[in-house]
């Protein structure tokens, strides 16, 4: 069964690292349980090491141990033996690019759909999509491809902000480019906001959090879902 957690954000801006998701993630992973982080987004260029530090301490909350993947002198080895999986956010260009180097985007792909839990924050929910095409990331490094894990039937844009009424900025709105996006893609695209995270369970696929979602489906208006709304049937 599968048993998948995609999240917009890792971090709320009035909580500690994951605190919002604590909860959560202690029935999602195994107590005493070692979770395979990969830090390959590096958020604010830190380094792998750094990120896996910061990643063990919010963990140790639930009891769940964590090693970064970087540890490892076989990556795709350490995913098939993993009890569990986090890939954290950072830029998504950077990690889709190391996911390829190391030939390990059909591994997670396969252990992941075999049951073993993921966790993606950000960046390493934007993967979990068909693409990774609607990131919002500055394309900082060149993958091989944009074609990501394909988890959930349609592409994610974590970090889903909407118009600020009465602002004077001129530039694209969010929904602005994800229609672009739609003028030559035909997958729909889930807009997560902050708090919001989607919850993949064997068939079903939830909305979970406090706040609505914001779906686009190609040549149709954008609409609104609610929390706790299954949304299986969107592809």
């Amino acid at each position: 069964m599968r048993n998948i957690i995609i999240a917009s954000t890792s971090t709320l801006y009035d909580q500690t690292y994951l605190a919002y998701l604590l909860p959560t993630l202690q029935t999602h992973f195994k107590a005493d349980s070692t979770v395979l982080f990969i830090p390959y987004a590096r958020p604010s260029g830190i380094s792998h090491d750094e990120y896996t530090a910061k990643i063990r301490l919010a963990f140790e909350a639930i009891n769940v141990k964590v090693k970064g993947i970087h540890e490892f002198d076989n990556p795709k080895e350490a995913i098939l033996q993993a009890e569990g999986i986090f890939t954290g956010g950072g830029n998504t260009f950077l990690l889709v690019k190391q996911l390829y180097a190391h030939d390990l985007v059909q591994a997670i792909t396969e252990v992941v759909n075999n049951g073993t839990p993921y966790l993606g924050c950000s960046a390493g929910s934007n993967i979990c999509g068909l693409t990774m095409e609607t990131t919002n990331d500055m394309p900082i490094t060149y993958p091989p491809s944009f074609k990501t894990l394909g988890l959930v039937p349609f592409n994610i844009n974590p970090h889903y902000l909407d118009p600020t009424e009465g602002s004077i900025h001129m530039g694209e709105t969010r929904e602005t480019r994800i229609n672009e996006f739609h003028t030559i893609n035909s997958q729909p695209v889930v807009g997560l906001r902050e708090g919001s995270w989607l919850e993949v369970s064997d068939t079903h696929l939830y909305l979970r959090g406090t706040l609505n979602a914001r779906i686009f489906e190609q040549n149709k208006p954008a609409y609104e879902v609610t929390p706790n709304t299954d949304l299986n049937t969107l592809k």
